[in-house]
């Protein structure tokens, strides 16, 4: 069993992350989860999903209830005492989906203001997996300075563009391909989608 941290920041597309999460734990990993005070809104705007408690437990609660899973751990963005902060805290990688043009940037700059932006430190620090999906349309220079600065650093960027080789159906066809991508950054198994030749 391998773990995983997953961060959804405040950017369309958290339904990109939820199915992450689900797919993480279905397969058996550990998932440590970080969920931005903006995602909160934007998840319950895009899917309906109210996880927003009073403190991290009730949040905790919410979310182990809505994935079925005890192996999940949720950590308040604000909690920088969170073992995530830490090098010593060992998981086998990080995903930022999705990721928002603030929190990229605050890693590009090392800047570490919440715990997602330290967690992705500590991952550039110790020299383990980040990937992030940056969610934005166009890419200011800005933006793809950043995600060059990032990516010359060994950090994959795997923006949520899908193909339409496997004749998707549905919006859930969509997803499941998005997602197959970002596991397969990370070189993480899964049958999310059929392969191209197979």
């Amino acid at each position: 069993m391998k773990s995983f941290i997953v961060a959804i920041t405040g950017a369309s597309g958290s339904i990109y992350g939820l199915k992450l999460v689900k797919e993480l734990l279905k397969s058996g990993h550990r998932v440590y989860l970080c969920v931005s005070d903006t995602a909160f809104l934007i998840i319950m705007t895009e899917t309906g999903v109210n996880w927003s408690g009073r403190t991290e437990a009730d949040t905790e609660k919410k979310i182990r209830k809505y994935f079925s899973s005890k192996k999940i751990k949720y950590f308040n963005e604000g909690n920088l005492f969170a073992p995530l902060s830490s090098g010593s805290f060992l998981t086998d990688g990080m995903f930022v989906v999705p990721c928002s043009m603030k929190t990229l940037s605050g890693i590009a700059q090392g800047y570490a203001n919440n715990l997602i932006e330290r967690a992705a430190d500590v991952m550039l620090k110790e020299g383990r997996k980040l990937i992030l999906a940056p969610r934005e349309m166009p890419f200011s220079a800005i933006h793809l300075e950043n995600m060059l600065k990032l990516a010359r650093l060994g950090v994959r960027m795997a923006a949520p563009v899908p193909a339409f080789y496997q004749k998707p159906e549905k919006i859930d066809d969509i997803v499941d391909f998005v997602v197959g991508k970002v596991l397969d950054s990370a070189g993480v198994r899964h049958s999310l989608f059929k392969r191209w030749g197979s």
